[in-house]
């Protein structure tokens, strides 16, 4: 697929996706989704990509869902000659985030700008969440007179906690950096120029010092869990990961390389290298 509203880089083994309508703040249309759900997919096939990060052209990252239709812009009734109907609608920036959920590789988000709407939502299934000074964050889906999308009422409690979520999602306001890290949203903020650098610091620490399949496995067993009722269902996958992973050529190299103390080479690839239990859940089938 060639891209037209995003952006797909590739810098030795770090991968960035860039939003790249910076003349709309990045605003998501249709066209973007299917871009991005294909990068996704790209990327997980591609051995070499270690890590992704996420930012946007110019001074915004996503400005939320583009507005140019006007009061039907939201109206799935417009949107085509068939109407889905009530159980057959899918939200966009769900199957983006639902896509992301399911990736083999981390994911960074780079926050440069204002981030609404679904330029917030989608960040929230992102691996870890890095802001710029300049970053504005807001779910004014009150303020729209719609409801949270992309997952996000799944998403936004489990990583700040269900009275900030309340607070941010029914008030509809917009609020800086500074609050989103003091709510936990986001991991660290920085100068509006160190932000790519502080992003990029974080993919070559995982790229430079881990085995691929681990991060993989490690990535899945922690989302996964959000959603386990005991213990024990963690404790039976971890189980299955020491196991297997116990007697691959990857262990064995990072045993070696620490008893030499020198850097471990992993030999093992997403690709080809995935135990045999992977994926341990049972996939739902959702109507």
């Amino acid at each position: 697929m060639d891209y037209e509203q995003i952006k797909y880089e590739k810098k030795d083994d770090i991968l960035t996706i860039t939003l790249n309508r910076p003349d709309k703040l990045n605003a998501f249309t249709g066209k973007m989704l299917s871009e991005l759900l294909d990068a996704m997919d790209r990327s997980d096939r591609d051995d070499d990509v270690r890590a992704v990060v996420f930012t946007g052209a110019g001074r915004g990252f996503c400005a939320g869902a583009d507005l140019s239709g006007g009061a039907n812009t939201f109206n799935a009734e417009n949107r085509g000659p068939v109407d889905p109907g009530l159980d057959g609608h899918r939200d966009g920036g769900g199957l983006f985030t639902l896509r992301l959920y399911e990736s083999l590789k981390p994911t960074i988000a780079a926050c440069n700008g204002p981030a609404v709407g679904v330029g917030i939502t989608m960040q929230l299934a992102m691996d870890v969440r890095l802001a710029s000074e300049a970053a504005r964050y807001g779910f004014v889906f009150t303020r729209r007179a719609i409801v949270m999308e992309a997952c996000s009422s799944w998403f936004l409690p489990r990583l700040v906690g269900p009275q900030q979520a309340l607070e941010w999602v029914l008030t509809g306001r917009v609020f800086p950096a500074e609050e989103a890290l003091r709510g936990r949203l986001v991991r660290s903020i920085h100068k509006p120029d160190e932000l790519l650098p502080a992003a990029y610091a974080l993919a070559r620490e995982i790229a430079d010092n881990t085995a691929p399949v681990s991060v993989a496995l490690n990535r899945h067993m922690i989302w996964k869990m959000l959603g386990a009722d005991h213990p024990m269902e963690a404790h039976k996958v971890d189980s299955k990961g020491i196991y297997a992973r116990g007697k691959s050529a990857d262990v064995k190299e990072g045993v070696v390389a620490f008893l030499e103390k020198r850097p471990a080479k992993f030999p093992m690839k997403v690709s080809d290298g995935m135990p045999s239990f992977f994926p341990w859940w049972d996939e739902r089938a959702f109507k």
